[in-house]
């Protein structure tokens, strides 16, 4: 197949990747935290815990939006989004209106709608915001021409319902673009089974083939009598089980329930594995979240603690998971007042942010504000 050079994609072109199908290769170099391009979502749809902080057109989060005046469900920035939007807020708008809040379908089930109303089919994907937490579902068609790889040479970000794709590794002309479809943090099985779950592929990417950080990732106690092989075994299945366990205990089990489940399989794996054991920062990173959902703040903080340097060895560089628990853990530090950890904090966060966000990113922005205000 003869190469495809995209005016839009300036710099790149697509081309038939080896045993990977269409892929974007580099027509010339990209240095570390160079925007390769920029797509703006084919259609989006707002998940319904943001509805009435973020705006349903563009996603931008801000105070005083102005409701639908039909539904009154849906809020918009001003009446220009709000014109924008309405082309795929009419198919649910009456819909709306008629059911209230018992409307609630699921954001598949709402972007499937819109991409049918677009009769279009491609892959979508997910907008976090810089705590990674989840905004909404969209479609971006020009991201979804990137092959995955465990090594990745460019990350994604959204500045609302934009997504922006950079460079986290230096791009030489004639190499491909790659991203990563998962989380990087586990082990080299762990990857691949997630991805044959979801993509219906085997990644053949060098980390996959050497498994290099495997023996890091699963650290094993160092005792006077260590595990046996068998123990070991024994024992990842076990953290697959109750991480698998507490994934679907999240939707009925109460908070103080959730973190007992978290402790005690921290407390039976660590007779096993070390604390930077990528099964045991699962389980704290779940302890965390829980933390901060009944306000435990100092709890919170220990769990982080512990988490932060391990991840920062784990993952790639200007990750967005170790920019966004650097970026938790400053906002712990100051809201327990204790400003200059939480300034050092917020200042890792910033510097990866800007290699994967962008110098001028709205996110970056309200936290350089955040250590004004502070």
């Amino acid at each position: 197949m003869r190469p495809e050079v995209v005016a839009e994609l300036c710099g790149l072109e697509r081309f038939a990747s080896a045993g990977k199908g269409r892929g974007l290769r580099a027509l010339r170099r990209f240095a570390v935290g160079e925007l390769l391009f920029s797509c703006p979502a084919y259609t989006a749809v707002l998940t319904a815990s943001e509805r009435g902080s973020h705006c349903d057109g563009c996603f931008a989060r801000k105070e005083g939006l102005s409701k639908c005046g039909r539904c009154k469900q849906a809020f918009y920035c001003n009446v220009e989004c709000q014109k924008e939007d309405w082309p795929m807020h009419k198919l649910e708008c009456s819909a709306m209106c008629a059911f209230g809040q018992n409307w609630n379908p699921s954001e598949t089930v709402r972007l499937t709608a819109r991409i049918l109303a677009k009769q279009v089919n491609c892959n979508g994907f997910t907008i976090e915001d810089e705590e990674l937490s989840h905004l909404g579902s969209a479609i971006f068609p020009d991201v979804a021409l990137m092959n995955h790889s465990c090594c990745p040479n460019v990350i994604v970000t959204y500045k609302g319902t934009l997504a922006e794709v950079r460079a986290v590794k230096e791009i030489e002309p004639g190499e491909e673009v790659f991203t990563s479809y998962i989380d990087l943090l586990y082990p080299t099985e762990d990857r691949n089974n997630r991805l044959r779950d979801s993509y219906f592929f085997d990644c053949d990417c060098e980390e996959c083939v050497t498994k290099e950080k495997d023996k890091d990732k699963l650290k094993i106690c160092k005792l006077n009598d260590p595990p046996s092989a068998e123990a070991v075994r024994d024992m990842i299945k076990y953290a697959r089980n109750v991480i698998e366990e507490f994934r679907r205990a999240k939707h009925y089990k109460s908070p103080s329930e959730l973190l007992e489940i978290c402790e005690l399989s921290l407390d039976k794996m660590g007779a096993v594995f070390e604390n930077s054991n990528v099964y045991m920062l699962h389980m704290m990173y779940q302890a965390m979240g829980v933390c901060l959902y009944v306000q435990d703040w100092e709890g919170a903080l220990r769990y982080g603690q512990k988490i932060i340097r391990p991840y920062s060895k784990h993952y790639p560089p200007y990750s967005l998971n170790v920019a966004s628990m650097w970026l938790k853990l400053g906002r712990l530090y100051m809201a327990l007042e204790n400003r200059p950890a939480g300034v050092k904090a917020l200042k890792k966060a910033i510097a990866i942010m800007e290699v994967a966000h962008g110098k001028d990113h709205p996110y970056i922005s309200e936290i350089k504000k955040e250590l004004e205000d502070h």
